[in-house]
């Protein structure tokens, strides 16, 4: 796969573009793809996903981008806003993958770097995603792109009998000069005092 790869960022899907998307999910999984299904989905269940993000994202909660290339999709990620109102300046990158045939081109860089910026624009301060901890390659490309681990899960995601790591990563993306940051003191609105 050679040629020009485009990114698009759908509110609706007609029966190619769900065609389009299932083929990605079903391929990725079937490989191993670390993106939340344990079996490859059915046609029905990437279509059901594809209605609930395609609904937050003419709602502004979300955003869905895809790479295109030769008129097909070969690569998808997605943001998606924490719930509001206390976590809506937040958002959680979801479902960054590329088809097997079309690995090794930098979608996932290209599509990471077109969430964040997208992300920066609908005001989002603070990026966050899991990615399993057998993943290095994925690992390494957030941090190339300014992600910094801040939690670890051990032994949290279940694939059968096999246990991994949830490694957590966020980046932060700026907030408006009006915002007071307070941190962890005991001071503000629902703070108490340590006990001891």
């Amino acid at each position: 796969m050679t040629s020009r790869v485009e990114l698009r960022w759908p509110a609706d899907a007609d029966r190619r573009l769900q065609a389009d998307v299932h083929r990605v999910l079903h391929a990725v999984v079937e490989r191993g793809g670390a993106i939340g299904y344990l079996a490859p989905p059915t046609r029905a269940e990437t279509d059901a996903w594809l209605d609930e993000i395609l609904t937050l994202v003419r709602a502004g909660d979300a955003s869905l981008v895809l790479a295109v290339a030769e008129g097909r999709v070969v690569a998808t990620g997605l943001w998606r806003r924490g719930p509001k109102p206390v976590f809506g300046h937040s958002a959680e990158v979801q479902k960054v993958m590329a088809h097997p045939a079309a690995r090794g081109l930098g979608l996932g860089r290209t599509v990471t770097e077109a969430l964040v910026d997208d992300a920066r624009k609908a005001g989002i301060e603070t990026l966050t995603l899991g990615v399993r901890g057998n993943n290095h390659g994925a690992i390494e490309l957030y941090e190339r792109l300014g992600f910094r681990e801040w939690g670890r899960l051990p032994n949290f995601i279940a694939v059968g009998d096999e246990r991994y790591d949830d490694v957590r990563m966020s980046l932060d993306l700026g907030r408006a000069p009006n915002v007071v940051l307070r941190g962890s003191p005991a001071d503000g609105p629902g703070s108490s005092p340590r006990r001891g």
